[in-house]
C-alpha cells in the first residue's frame, strides 16, 4: 500500500480561513500540517512508500526530506486530479494499492495508519474514513490503486461509497478521531486547539500566537451571542 499525499501550492493553501489568518500565515500553517502528515506516514510500518503529488517548491523539499516520492503535476488541477494522476502511475507500475489523505490532518498517526490498512480488505478492496462531519472523506484506500475513479468534492464520501459499489465493491468503513479531523474552516482550527497534541502544527499556532488570537476570537463571538 502506497500513501498518496496532494500538497497544493502552499501561497494558495487555506483560503477558507481567509479573514482569520494573514497570507504568510495561512502558508506557514499548511506547511506545518503536511509535516505533521508526512511524519506520521513515515512513521508507519504498513506503507511500502509515500507518494506527495505537488508543484510547490517547499512542500517538494518536506516530501525529500521524509523520503517521499514526489510527482510533478502538470497544472494546479485540484484533489482529484492530484489523486488520479497518483493512482494512474501506481496501477501501471503494478503497485497492489494506494491509501490517499488530505495534508490538512495534523492530528493523524502512524497507529491509525496500521488500524486503517488492517481493516482494508484482500483486492478489489476500497475502505473510506470520513471527515468528522461524515461528509467529507479523509482518507481513501484502492486495491487495486486505480479500483475506483475519484469523487472529491462535496459530499465525496457518499460519493465514494457509490463509486464502489458501481464497480460491484462492498466498501469499508473506519472512523478515525485523528485523520477525521481536517483544518478547513475556523471552527475546525478551534476544534484542533481543544485537543492536545504534540505536533508540529500546535507548536506553531503557540508560538506565533495565532492560538491565543483565534481563542480570543471565539470567546468574543461567543459572548456576543
Amino acid at each position: 500500500m502506497w500513501a498518496v499525499l496532494p500538497a497544493k501550492d502552499a501561497h494558495a493553501a487555506k483560503q477558507r480561513l481567509f479573514g482569520l489568518l494573514a497570507p504568510e500565515e495561512r502558508r506557514r500553517l499548511s506547511l506545518a500540517m503536511l509535516e505533521d502528515v508526512l511524519a506520521a506516514l513515515a512513521a508507519s510500518t504498513a506503507l511500502a512508500g509515500i507518494v506527495v503529488v505537488t508543484r510547490d517548491g517547499h512542500a517538494r523539499r518536506l516530501a525529500t526530506q521524509f523520503g517521499a516520492r514526489v510527482l510533478a503535476e502538470p497544472a494546479a488541477g485540484g484533489h482529484d486530479a492530484a489523486v488520479t494522476l497518483a493512482a494512474r502511475t501506481l496501477a501501471a507500475e503494478g503497485r497492489r494499492g494506494l491509501l490517499a489523505l488530505p495534508a490538512d490532518v495534523p492530528l493523524v498517526t502512524a497507529a491509525e495508519i496500521g488500524r486503517l490498512i488492517d481493516s482494508h480488505g484482500a483486492a478489489p478492496a476500497v475502505t473510506a474514513v470520513p471527515a468528522r462531519d461524515g461528509r467529507g472523506t479523509n482518507a481513501l484506500a484502492c486495491s487495486p490503486p486505480d479500483a475506483i475513479a475519484c469523487r472529491y468534492g462535496g459530499d465525496s464520501f457518499v460519493r465514494h461509497l457509490a463509486a464502489a459499489r458501481e464497480v460491484g465493491i462492498e466498501p469499508a468503513v473506519v472512523r478515525l478521531p485523528g485523520l477525521g479531523l481536517d483544518i478547513d474552516h475556523p471552527r475546525d482550527l478551534l476544534s484542533f486547539l481543544d485537543r492536545p497534541s504534540a505536533t508540529r502544527t500546535l507548536a506553531y499556532l503557540e508560538e506565533s500566537g495565532l492560538a491565543a488570537r483565534c481563542r480570543s476570537a471565539a470567546a468574543g463571538m461567543r459572548a456576543a451571542g
